[in-house]
């Protein structure tokens, strides 16, 4: 290879670019215009959620959903450790003590069997990220929640596209979050939306969205006038960003299949060699291709792997940091039981490059091969 194999291409349909021009030609661009609008209504036909706000990203989604819940000092709140910060900082950000599970080694999503003993009288959420668009087990998951009374918040942040039992993931829970980021199947640069599944939350979270306003009430002719009403920030998706967004919406059912083609040629290729453990997707899943990792004997094996990658122009990375081993995961957050998992398959995964267009998925597999061939 003599050029670089990158890890991530955003995704670049060629009508974005048309959207974009004709959202500046309408004027106004500061959110919940036209193009807001036709993006809500593509993504409420894709997933079928009763009712969706756009965000600037999902961090932003997720902390709405805190704010919506009265999260406070004193609440606890249940999730993995192996997730994005943003799942910790928006609940962490109200002064909810986090309460960390382990995962389970097939599908790297929170062990739903580890729930229940981490309930307390103070548990107010459970928070479940389905890594890699792979559903976390959500009958067992959402059976706890209405028995204890408790919130669920899916961060469906890698799941456009991405169903469990013919459920778009987002739409299970109370709450579901998508991202938009430019490392996204679907992307804007930077963006999110908010699936609001229980109704009973949506005028309050469009007051919320509105910097604490009834704005949305003026818009809907409600009220003759708006005004501060409950606590809030600004968490509008600009217009631009909505119209770039509009444009890979249209263009999703052949983003998927051609990031699946890529997932099912590593599977089949990676899946012969005795060193390397695969993903595993359940039958109940229908997932979207967004991740494809591999995972090694220890850490040492898969750093010792990014280098050879490297050495032939690969680019990898891996995921994550466990957050109960970090500062402010120490600070903020506790682990209940024994970290069995979580710790030990974060240091041994590692993700291959994997974006629409690919095309070198047997060069990479080839040089998995090879670093084992040579050890």
């Amino acid at each position: 290879m003599n050029t670089d194999i990158p890890f991530n291409k955003p995704f670049v349909s060629g009508q974005e670019q048309e959207f974009v021009l004709d959202a500046i030609a309408k004027g106004d661009l500061t959110g919940d215009g036209f193009y807001s609008n036709q993006s809500v209504e593509l993504l409420k036909k894709i997933t079928r959620a009763k009712s969706i706000l756009l965000t600037p990203s999902a961090t932003h989604g997720l902390e709405m959903a805190a704010l919506a819940l009265n999260i406070s000092a004193g609440d606890e709140v249940i999730m993995s450790s192996f997730t994005f910060v943003s799942c910790g900082n928006a609940f962490a950000l109200r002064g909810a003590k986090i309460v960390f599970v382990d995962i389970r080694p097939d599908t790297m999503n929170i062990d739903e069997t580890l729930i229940e003993a981490a309930i307390t009288e103070k548990t107010k959420a459970i928070v479940v990220m389905h890594y890699g668009g792979v559903a976390c087990a959500m009958d067992e998951i959402m059976e706890i929640a209405l028995r204890r009374n408790l919130y669920v918040i899916e961060d469906a942040a890698h799941c456009i596209d991405a169903y469990y039992k013919e459920k778009h993931l987002g739409t299970i829970g109370h709450f579901g979050v998508f991202s938009f980021h430019s490392t996204k199947n679907v992307h804007c640069g930077e963006g999110g939306a908010l699936l609001i599944n229980d109704t009973h939350f949506v005028e309050r979270l469009e007051i919320i969205r509105e910097k604490g306003t009834n704005r949305q009430q003026l818009i809907d002719g409600k009220v003759d006038k708006y005004s501060w009403v409950d606590i809030g920030s600004s968490y509008l998706m600009s217009e631009l960003n909505a119209a770039y967004l509009y444009g890979q919406l249209q263009n999703l059912d052949r983003l998927t299949q051609n990031r699946l083609q890529n997932w099912n040629r590593y599977y089949f290729l990676l899946k012969t060699i005795d060193e390397v453990e695969i993903p595993v997707v359940s039958i109940e899943t229908q997932q979207n291709g967004h991740i494809f990792y591999i995972k090694l004997k220890d850490k040492n094996t898969r750093d010792q792997l990014i280098v050879y990658l490297k050495t032939k122009q690969i680019k990898t990375a891996f995921h994550y940091v466990p957050l109960h081993t970090s500062e402010a995961g120490e600070k903020y957050g506790c682990f209940l039981g024994k970290d069995l998992v979580t710790t030990r398959d974060s240091e041994r995964l590692l993700r291959l490059p994997l974006y629409f267009g690919f095309t070198e998925v047997e060069y990479v597999c080839e040089q998995v091969k090879g670093f084992f061939d040579e050890g």
